[in-house]
């Protein structure tokens, strides 16, 4: 694995925009908790399919990138993976419904929504 870490200087609409992305996986991530909520049954597919519902529903949802819209139903589903183990291992003081997100500070793109350079000094997102 190649793992690169910089500091970013960017312009103010780029910045705008990485904002945007993040709001929106926090969005994303919030409706699919309650749909889950909602309805009784539902598995970690039907999650996956209403996002689908959600990129036609909403057009800021699908000017996100695919991959982070999928990371953010995977985020969820770990998060209720996580509430159902607690409760079947009886672990003490670890049995809550997976809260809501208020502040998320980040969106993860995977492989694709990004370009590196081939200098390695600059990055380009092509989110927007």
């Amino acid at each position: 694995m190649f793992i690169l870490e910089y500091k970013l200087r960017g312009k103010q609409h780029q910045y705008q925009a990485i904002d945007e992305a993040i709001r929106t996986v926090q969005f994303v991530r919030n409706k699919c908790l309650r749909y889950w909520e909602d309805n009784k049954g539902v598995g970690q597919k039907d999650i996956y399919k209403y996002t689908t519902q959600l990129r036609n529903e909403y057009p800021f949802v699908k000017s996100l990138n695919s991959t982070a819209c999928q990371q953010a139903c995977e985020r969820t589903w770990t998060a209720i993976l996580k509430f159902y183990n607690n409760c079947k291992n009886n672990i003490p003081g670890k049995k809550g419904y997976p809260k809501y997100s208020k502040r998320t500070h980040s969106v993860e793109f995977k492989k694709s929504g990004w370009k590196l350079n081939r200098d390695t000094k600059r990055i380009t997102f092509t989110l927007w």
